[in-house]
């Protein structure tokens, strides 16, 4: 355990944590109370979009970001957003780290596998219970972005084969690596174990596994979505070539719930193919709710300019 009591992932105990999710699993379909390190998250019947709660991990010798991202299933690079000035790869000892385990579900219909660019971060919503699984996702690097698009699941493949397209193959050996036309399944296959084609386009999307788990939370790919290997077989078992793919580009997203409070969630923009960012803008929603609220439209901008990923409660003027 940790100082803060939540349970510490350590190598030695990585197997009862993958235990633990599964049974917070259980307890979410039972109505229970998931702990917050649980990747299910109940949809409240009131249509409340805040979910779950913000916890903290008291940082311990030798610890870096990347293996407690790890731990946790969150992403990266967001887990890097909610520490502003902490480095990386030598954190304080003792330090009580942020993990942004607390978020404002997107502004879209609750249904199939919802990807959220800006957050790097998948959502599936349980098609029979009122339970979304969230996760964190690899997505397409600067000039090989992945599209924004409504799509379907066309293909399932466990083991697949790559065929690298000859746009990839251009790219590694502008790098000095020379790719084989076709690279069969195994321990050497950037897919991982298991994936889920796209209908979109030609089908040259994915939402994959991998052989290296650097990637997931940030934009490392060639514009699939790349997936921790535990999280994308259990997401490859609950899907079919029905489920409904949406991807989209929400940076800001807010909430007004029912009590009246109001929340806000800000990520950094994705960076552009001419390497400029999108400049965000209070949304006129957002002043709209914030006047007729009475809140602080200061608070509010200073929320969209720290772009810290986590969601902030704006108070009153």
């Amino acid at each position: 355990m940790t100082k803060t009591g939540r349970i510490k992932v350590t190598q030695r105990c990585r197997p009862l944590f993958k235990l633990c999710r599964a049974a917070a699993l259980l307890l979410a379909l039972l109505g229970g109370t998931v702990p917050a390190w649980s990747q299910p998250y109940t949809l409240h019947a009131d249509g409340a979009r805040l979910l779950g709660r913000t916890t903290y991990h008291i940082v311990e010798r030798g610890e870096t970001l990347p293996n407690i991202a790890k731990d946790y299933d969150v992403g990266y690079l967001a887990l890097v957003a909610a520490n502003p000035g902490i480095d990386p790869f030598a954190p304080s000892r003792g330090y009580a780290l942020t993990i942004p385990t607390q978020l404002i579900l997107p502004n879209v219909q609750r249904s199939g596998i919802v990807i959220n660019l800006a957050e790097l971060r998948l959502y599936y919503f349980d098609p029979d219970e009122p339970i979304v699984h969230i996760f964190p996702v690899g997505i397409g690097r600067v000039g090989r972005e992945t599209p924004k698009m409504v799509t379907r699941i066309s293909q399932k493949r466990a083991n697949p084969t790559w065929v690298p397209p000859k746009s990839v193959r251009k790219d590694y050996l502008e790098r000095g690596i020379t790719l084989p036309s076709v690279v069969p399944p195994g321990p050497d296959n950037p897919l991982g174990l298991f994936a889920l084609r796209l209908a979109y386009g030609s089908g040259q999307y994915l939402i994959h596994g991998t052989n290296k788990e650097y990637g997931i939370g940030a934009r490392v790919s060639a514009g699939c979505i790349r997936m921790a290997p535990a999280d994308i077989e259990w997401l490859y078992h609950q899907v079919d070539t029905k489920t409904q793919v949406r991807i989209i580009n929400q940076p800001i997203k807010m909430a007004r719930e029912p009590d009246q409070r109001i929340y806000l969630e800000v990520h950094e923009p994705l960076t552009k193919a001419d390497g400029k960012k999108q400049t965000l803008k209070m949304p006129r929603q957002l002043r709209t709710m914030l006047n007729q609220s009475n809140r602080d439209e200061a608070m509010a901008e200073a929320v969209i300019a720290s772009q810290n990923g986590v969601p902030v409660k704006i108070d009153g003027r």
